[in-house]
């Protein structure tokens, strides 16, 4: 019965080690900034979410303990990817697109980065 659990191991290891090297190739291959976010948020966190398993799936099925490390880095890791690809996706939108070069928004008729009110002068108070 080891030698599946063995095996088991081995697969998520491999599986993963695939998925993190498509992840970071992509990284170097892909064009432009918005492309290239996809790789490390998508395949290479399912690349470390595989070694995460693997790892979970040795410590109870083999070593016989349960490590709570494992879930807390990967709850994290799931967490932060996404909203650290949310905030590059923002910061290239508002460096490198002009409103009027982006795609139609809908029924708003204006993409939230872009929905910046222009604020009147406000005189300075700290000199007061």
């Amino acid at each position: 019965m080891s030698v599946i659990f063995e095996i088991l191991v081995a697969f998520f290891l491999v599986v993963s080690g695939i998925f993190g090297f498509v992840g970071s190739y992509g990284m170097i291959k892909l064009k432009d900034p918005m492309s290239r976010l996809h790789a490390p948020t998508k395949a290479t966190t399912l690349g470390v979410g595989g070694v995460l398993i693997a790892s979970i799936i040795h410590s109870v099925l083999i070593e016989h303990h349960l490590s709570l490390h494992e879930l807390l880095i990967t709850l994290f890791l799931f967490l932060t990817a996404p909203i650290t690809a949310l905030f590059i996706a923002k910061w290239h939108i508002h460096r490198h697109e002009k409103p009027q070069d982006l795609p139609d928004a809908g029924e708003d008729k204006i993409w939230a980065t872009h929905a910046v009110e222009q604020v009147e002068d406000v005189p300075d108070h700290k000199n007061t």
